[in-house]
Order: C-alpha cells, then sequence, then structure tokens
C-alpha cells in the first residue's frame, strides 16, 4: 500500500523536506522566544547580546531625549529587527506556513501523477492519510510553540524593566552624576568689544588667536570629564542593578525556605 511512496520518491522527498522545515521553523522561533523571556527576567545581569544592545540603545536615547515618550513603540521596534541572519523572525514564521502548504501541494502532485498513472483510489490514498497527518503534526506543534504567544509575554517583560526599572535608575543616577561632577552646562564668556588705546581694531580682534586656542582646550577638558563622568554613570547603574537583583534573589530564597519549612513541620 505504501509503495506509492516508493513509485513517487522525487515527489515524497519534497513532501517531507517542507513538512520538516516547517516544524523546525515554528520550533527555533518557540526556543529563541522562551530563552529570551527568561533572560528578560533578569535584565540587570544579562548575557543575551540582543537585549544588551536593547539596554544601551534605551539608555541613550533615553539620556539623549530627557526621556522615552513612548516605550511600547520602541519595544515594538525593537522586536520587529529580532533577526536569524538576513531572515527576521516575522520573516521565518511566515516561511514556515508557507514550507506547510508547499508540502500539501506536493502531495496534491504525487495524487494526481498517480491518477495521471491509472492507479486505484486504494493506491492513493497513503498520500491524503500523510497530508492530514502533517497538518495535525503542524497545528499541534503551532499550538504548543505559541510563538506570537511568546512575543507577546518578551514586549510584556521588556516595557515593565525598560519603563518601571531601567528608566527610574537612569534619572538617580543622573541626579547623583550632577551632585558630584556640576552642572554640564557650558559658560559662554562675554566679548570685549572696546577699543584697544591705539585704536588699531578692538581687543577682541587682538586676542582671537590666544582665545580660540584656549577655548579648544578649555573644550577638550569638558570632553573628557563628560566622557568620565557618562562612563563613571554606567558602572553606578550597573552596580546598582546588580544590587537590586542579588537582594530580590536573597528574599525570593529566604521565602522558599520558610515555606518548606512550613511545609516539613506540617
Amino acid at each position: 500500500m505504501f509503495g506509492i511512496f516508493r513509485e513517487e520518491l522525487a515527489v515524497t522527498i519534497l513532501m517531507v523536506a517542507f513538512f520538516v522545515l516547517s516544524i523546525l521553523g515554528r520550533l527555533i522561533l518557540g526556543m529563541l522566544y522562551r530563552h529570551m523571556i527568561r533572560e528578560a527576567d533578569n535584565m540587570a545581569t544579562t548575557e543575551n547580546n540582543l537585549l544588551k544592545q536593547c539596554k544601551l540603545k534605551f539608555t541613550n536615547c533615553y539620556q539623549m531625549n530627557k526621556g522615552m515618550p513612548n516605550i511600547s513603540i520602541f519595544v515594538d521596534k525593537f522586536l520587529s529587527r529580532l533577526a536569524i541572519g538576513p531572515l527576521s523572525f516575522e520573516t521565518i514564521y511566515h516561511l514556515s506556513g508557507q514550507m506547510m502548504l508547499l508540502s500539501i501541494v506536493c502531495s496534491g502532485v504525487g495524487v494526481c501523477r498517480s491518477i495521471l498513472a491509472g492507479r486505484l483510489m486504494g493506491e492513493i490514498l497513503p498520500f491524503y492519510a500523510a497530508s492530514l497527518l502533517e497538518l495535525y503534526l503542524f497545528f499541534s506543534v503551532t499550538t504548543l510553540v505559541d510563538v506570537r504567544g511568546y512575543k507577546r509575554i518578551l514586549k510584556i517583560n521588556l516595557v515593565d524593566y525598560l519603563e518601571n526599572h531601567l528608566s527610574a535608575r537612569i534619572d538617580v543616577t543622573d541626579k547623583d552624576i550632577e551632585k558630584l561632577y556640576g552642572s554640564k552646562k557650558l559658560q559662554v564668556m562675554p566679548i570685549n568689544k572696546e577699543k584697544t588705546p591705539e585704536g588699531n581694531g578692538t581687543a577682541a580682534d587682538i586676542s582671537r588667536t590666544h582665545d580660540s586656542g584656549n577655548a579648544e582646550e578649555n573644550w577638550t577638558i569638558r570632553e573628557g570629564r563628560m566622557a568620565q563622568a557618562q562612563t563613571e554613570r554606567k558602572r553606578v547603574v550597573q552596580e546598582a542593578a546588580a544590587a537590586q537583583e542579588a537582594r530580590f534573589t536573597e528574599a525570593q530564597e529566604k521565602e522558599l525556605e520558610s515555606l518548606l519549612s512550613e511545609f516539613l513541620t506540617s
């Protein structure tokens, strides 16, 4: 009965190959999203490069714009740019569905070739059975590996961390840095436009070369101080985040120990 698969070997190979690719696409996306969800629960000490880039970009945008008016849009834009090589996550998700359709098309081609070859209905039934089995397995995997649901959970975790944790830390750190190093505003010295005693031009014209050299030197010093302040701010943010995560973990461990002791004594 299943000898028809050997007779239509090329169609069978294509049908199985497209089916396997469709299942692998959903499984890979599910694994990647689940890994990022676990890392997002511990964003302060995460080692995931994508999440670290998200934190760094958010911090830079927050400092440049003095805030972030719509964090949800920022997270949506970040998630839309997730990719494996040249293929984005959304593209892989849609290609997975297309691969499943191509597998069914290959099964239909096998049925048509069998009918044209004059085979009986009993001999063609394995292609129909294979198509039904593939559809059942595909939708079962799609339900178990809920890619859309994982993406929604990841977005919620990222928005919660960026809005309720990282934003507050950036504001507090900026205030602390300003107290330590003073205001970052540059003071502009007024230009003296009085005439020189000789009447050969203004004092600003005579001392322009000297003042420009001093201005360049002062600007270089200010840039160095600002870079040092930014480095110090990042270090303070990382230390504060690590300390908070450590306190949270310790509190969880104590709570679990107390619950376990109560359970054992009861």
